[in-house]
């Protein structure tokens, strides 16, 4: 969703201000270079030992399965969950520290209301012809008030928690979303699958970014556009059902950082652009001024 909102922001404040590892050093003596070999040797044998007994090492997932994995769980809608008033500091104090004091409440709005729109699909496609009218809807479609996810199966909830749909899915292959997100496409085998045949998910995970993104529908092509067809202006986001305080904090500011940075350094990157031109232009007149005296001399 970053790079969506990003484009978002700067439309709409042009009229404003507009695994890593820890590396590990060591030295060696005889003594202890004599420990590790036999160390070694001991977990050798070990190994012996355990693939004689027929015992295997589970297999390594694929990451598209692995993502399956990753996201076990049940997720409301992200945003209404977010955007609840009771978290209007923590968006606050966010923005400020990037934006500062005075701009802090107009970046937290628009941030906000860059992905709580109502209009999807072929609807929103119409309502905005002004770059700086579009917002994204990132709910639930379909009447679906929950998400479940339990490794390949998937199932929705309504309101009430009645179940929707339940079906089983496996991966099709890598897929991208306008070219600007990148994840994978799941499909179910059953055939009353409706607009839950495919799920295209991005790999999003609570573990990583607190939230998950996705979507779904029956219209494999319709799904990798962005801005165009009856998925348009739409990607689902949900964040965990058993979440605690400290996840939404994380989500909030993982979100306004990831934003904001990026339109400071395309801001930064026009600021360069616009401090060239003079240079060029002083170049220029330089060479006209050369040739005009070469002219005159001739």
């Amino acid at each position: 969703m970053k790079k969506f909102t990003t484009s978002l922001l700067t439309a709409a404040m042009a009229l404003s201000l507009c695994a890593c590892g820890d590396t590990e050093s060591s030295s060696s003596s005889e003594s202890s270079a004599e420990t590790t070999t036999a160390e070694t040797t001991t977990v050798e044998a070990t190994t012996e030992e355990v693939t004689e007994t027929g015992e295997t090492e589970p297999e390594e997932l694929s990451a598209p399965d692995q993502l399956l994995e990753d996201i076990r769980g049940t997720y409301d809608p992200l945003f209404p969950v977010i955007c609840d008033a009771e978290y209007d500091q923590i968006w606050l104090d966010r923005c400020e520290a990037i934006v500062g004091a005075d701009m802090a409440e107009s970046y937290a709005e628009i941030l906000k209301s860059s992905c709580t729109g109502e209009l999807y699909g072929e609807e929103a496609v119409e309502a905005y012809t002004d770059p700086e009218s579009i917002q994204f809807y990132c709910g639930y479609t379909e009447d679906v008030a929950q998400f479940v996810f339990d490794g390949n199966d998937i199932s929705g909830l309504d309101a009430d928690g009645n179940i929707l749909f339940e079906h089983s899915y496996t991966y099709v292959k890598d897929l991208s979303l306008g070219g600007m997100m990148d994840g994978y496409l799941y499909e179910t085998d059953d055939e009353d699958a409706g607009e839950f045949r495919y799920f295209f998910m991005m790999p999003d995970t609570p573990a990583t970014t607190y939230h998950i993104e996705f979507r779904y529908g029956s219209d494999e092509d319709a799904l990798a556009e962005y801005a165009e067809g009856k998925y348009a202006y739409w990607l689902a986001a949900g964040i965990l059902t058993d979440r605690d305080e400290q996840m939404i904090d994380d989500v909030i500011t993982l979100f306004v950082e990831e934003n904001l940075s990026d339109m400071d350094e395309e801001e930064e990157a026009e600021e360069d652009t616009d401090a060239e031109t003079p240079e060029e232009e002083t170049e220029g007149e330089a060479e006209e001024t050369t040739e005009e005296a070469t002219d005159e001399a001739a």
